[in-house]
């Protein structure tokens, strides 16, 4: 269940559309102060998130009229400011019984003893979660037992989640004459068709920024490197793996083959116009595209790979607060979140995330208007790595794209960026 600045700026993050039904009005906004008797919830979403969200609350308020919302967006541009603001708040006195916490930030969360254990709650409501567990991911509840809990407690739920695939326009693959991407693509495949393709038609070829998820990590791990160890005890930034990464990547920005970075683009609207060929992205561009009436345009593809097929991936938790006097009803939203009714209904809207449910996956209501391809964004759990984030990973993370857009930017050599970031993120670990 997704962050991640690109998921944010622009839509980038998704957006969805149509304004929340008078019932629930107040969900998006943040002026009407909450009642003693509201459930109150806070998450990460932008104008456009908000009106998608909005949407998924009119329903769970439709099937649970006993349970007044109340949901507080943040239209920050990343998680780690998201985290940032929601730790000040909480520091402040503002009390929520439910927050959104991607996976970047579940263990800062749980490790400062802010959230309820989830564990009794599970056991009184077993049998509609066993169904949901039996029908999501293993790797996924793997990896939410994992990693999302600093002391075996049960914290999060497992939720829809993304992970990384490159998008691509068809059209301009064939304009340059360059046969369209496939699931073994190369590194050596990709800087060829983008020297190619930049040649003859002038498009860019792919956007190389610092975020984090996406920017950083696909490289990383397509060439069996990582920022961290798999405990995420030890980092690992200045391995000769990611050395290599970071060199390549620098190489498409050197070539041109990239737009300048640190710039303010919108990537999905240039792929779209035809002057960007591919941007990497897990389902949150969906909403942009069919918005621009451009789904057929584009196709979806694994990473291309140099050691093997790799991609990030991080889910949506969404934690019952500790100070929260209604678990219980905290928890009825909990239940809706993963029912197969309230997945589906999320993935028909067009949600930016890709649901948790094979069986939702698999649907016509979640591929019909989407890119060829799209099933391979649930593939893509068979091969991903969780992105790592220790208890300060909202700190990590700004150190990895800090160093990461000074080597972009050609301001630092690869090797001795990443020796920087390899200090940076030891400091915090």
């Amino acid at each position: 269940m997704v962050t991640r600045r690109d998921l944010l700026r622009a839509s980038g993050f998704g957006a969805i559309a149509l304004a929340a039904a008078p019932l629930i009005a107040a969900c998006g906004g943040t002026d009407s102060a909450a009642s003693s008797s509201d459930l109150t919830l806070t998450y990460l979403g932008t104008a456009d998130q908000q009106q998608v969200w909005n949407k998924l609350f009119t329903e769970f308020q439709r099937k649970n009229p006993d349970i007044k919302l109340k949901a507080t967006p943040s239209p920050v541009d990343n998680w780690a400011a998201y985290f940032d603001k929601i730790s000040t708040q909480l520091a402040g006195g503002v009390r929520y019984d439910l927050i959104q916490v991607a996976t970047e930030g579940m263990q800062l969360f749980a490790s400062k003893g802010l959230l309820h254990p989830l564990d009794d709650l599970v056991k009184a409501n077993q049998a509609p979660l066993d169904d949901f567990l039996a029908d999501a991911h293993p790797n996924l509840v793997k990896w939410n037992k994992q990693y999302g809990s600093p002391d075996g407690k049960t914290y999060f739920l497992p939720g829809d989640f993304n992970t990384m695939c490159l998008w691509f326009n068809k059209e301009v693959f064939q304009k340059a004459g360059v046969e369209a991407p496939t699931n073994e693509w190369t590194w050596d495949d990709f800087l060829k068709a983008g020297r190619t393709i930049k040649q003859k038609t002038g498009a860019f070829f792919y956007p190389a920024t610092a975020e984090y998820f996406i920017g950083v990590m696909p490289w990383l791990l397509t060439n069996g490197a990582s920022t961290m160890s798999e405990d995420w005890k030890t980092p690992t930034c200045d391995s000769p793996a990611a050395i290599e990464a970071a060199e390549f990547v620098r190489q498409l920005v050197a070539e041109k083959l990239s737009p300048p970075p640190g710039g303010s683009f919108d990537r999905f609207t240039l792929a779209v116009q035809g002057k960007l060929a591919t941007f990497g992205g897990g389902r949150w561009p969906i909403v942009n595209i069919r918005q621009q009436n451009a789904v057929d345009k584009f196709g979806i593809v694994p990473w291309p790979k140099k050691v093997g097929q790799g991609s990030p991936v991080g889910w949506n938790g969404i934690p019952i607060m500790k100070s929260s006097n209604k678990p219980e009803k905290a928890f009825e939203f909990l239940k809706f979140l993963v029912s197969a009714e309230g997945d589906a209904f999320f993935a028909k809207l067009g949600g930016t995330v890709v649901p948790a449910r094979k069986s939702v996956a698999d649907s016509q209501g979640y591929l019909d208007d989407s890119p060829t391809g799209t099933e391979n964004l649930y593939a893509a759990l068979d091969y991903a790595t969780v992105i790592p984030a220790p208890p300060k990973g909202n700190l990590i993370q700004r150190d990895i794209e800090d160093t990461w857009g000074q080597i972009l930017a050609g301001n630092t050599d690869p090797a001795g960026g990443m020796k920087k970031m390899q200090e940076k993120v030891a400091a915090n670990v």
